[in-house]
């Protein structure tokens, strides 16, 4: 036996120590493998997901339909030559969303996009009708032609006279005038009398002048300034006839006027239209009047301006203030 060779002998221990030994292998793990397309088809896909695209393809025909539907059938039923091809576009249009639908879904599943070419739904302006069956739409109004038209057939205001007519001298002395009232929301200014006439809250006008109550008497002397509150017509004159009529509110129930005036005037350097007018009313049974004129100045950027006065026959020694008011109003 050579030295080192033991045979089958147990090797000492101090001797296995001192062996050299062989390093263990180093283990890596290998990064995964990127993922592949699955390269399914449209075969491939669940039959659920096919007929959902195809239900909402469908839904999507039916809802325009009804849009078309409800914008034919605003007005006047469309006829049969708008709906036929109204219906058969819409047919055409489901058709081509259920197309596009199924191919949506085949592009997402195969990991590819598509960009179907849809054509909109026909809108109502796209119908045309035939000239046989063509409709023509009605004349519109606007508030200006309801205002006028409802004061045309209002039996308490006579049509204006066709002619000018200069406002007379009325009866009495005119009140005693203290410098102005410049109504400033309304662009013009009118006099301010004293003694008899006393300022009182405005509202709901801009400038408000009022004579004394009389005994047993519920309706007095009233001067008031505001811009105007209807409907501003094409010219002076009409608008300052809608302004009479609205006056009457500001006269006991039941009242009519018969014209005294209607002329052009001038409020310093702008224009206007003064009407003159006699109002009938009843009270307690008695049949009484008032004078009363309005002027409608023209008002540059904003709405005519009105200055409206009355005075009853019970304070008729006052009807010369009438004329004072109509002969004194300036725009600002």
């Amino acid at each position: 036996m050579s030295p080192g060779d033991y045979g089958t002998k147990a090797v000492p221990s101090y001797i296995a120590a001192e062996a050299e030994t062989t390093p263990l292998p180093k283990i890596t793990v290998p990064p995964p493998a990127p993922a592949t397309n699955s390269g399914k088809s449209l075969g491939d896909l669940p039959m659920r997901v096919v007929y959902r695209a195809v239900a909402v393809a469908a839904g999507v025909g039916i809802l325009g339909a009804s849009v078309a539907f409800a914008v034919l059938g605003r007005g006047t039923p469309a006829p049969a030559a708008v709906r036929a091809p109204a219906a058969q576009g819409v047919t055409q249009q489901a058709a081509v969303a259920s197309g596009a639908a199924i191919g949506t879904a085949t592009s997402a599943a195969t990991g590819a996009v598509a960009t179907p070419g849809l054509s909109p739904l026909p809108s109502a302006s796209s119908l045309s009708a035939s000239p046989q069956t063509s409709v023509s739409p009605e004349p519109s109004s606007g508030p200006v032609d309801t205002a006028m038209a409802a004061a045309l057939h209002d039996p308490r205001v006579p049509t204006l006279p066709a002619n000018e007519r200069k406002l007379r001298r009325l009866h009495g002395h005119p009140a005693h005038i203290r410098g102005l009232v410049k109504d400033r929301r309304s662009g013009v200014a009118l006099p301010r009398f004293t003694k008899s006439w006393t300022l009182a809250k405005a509202s709901p006008f801009a400038s408000r002048q009022v004579l004394p109550k009389v005994k047993g008497m519920s309706y007095r002397g009233l001067l008031v300034s505001c811009p105007v509150p209807i409907p501003q017509q094409e010219t002076l004159r009409d608008t300052a006839f809608l302004a009479a009529r609205w006056t009457l509110n500001h006269h006991p129930s039941g009242a009519t006027i018969t014209w005294t005036a209607s002329q052009p005037m001038k409020a310093g350097k702008r224009k206007g239209w003064l009407l003159g007018y006699t109002v009938h009313y009843t009270v307690k049974g008695k049949k009484r009047t008032s004078a009363a004129a309005l002027a409608l100045v023209d008002v540059p950027d904003r709405k005519p301006a009105v200055v409206f006065v009355t005075i009853p026959d019970s304070q008729k020694k006052r009807w010369r203030d009438i004329n004072a008011v109509m002969s004194s109003v300036k725009a600002l």
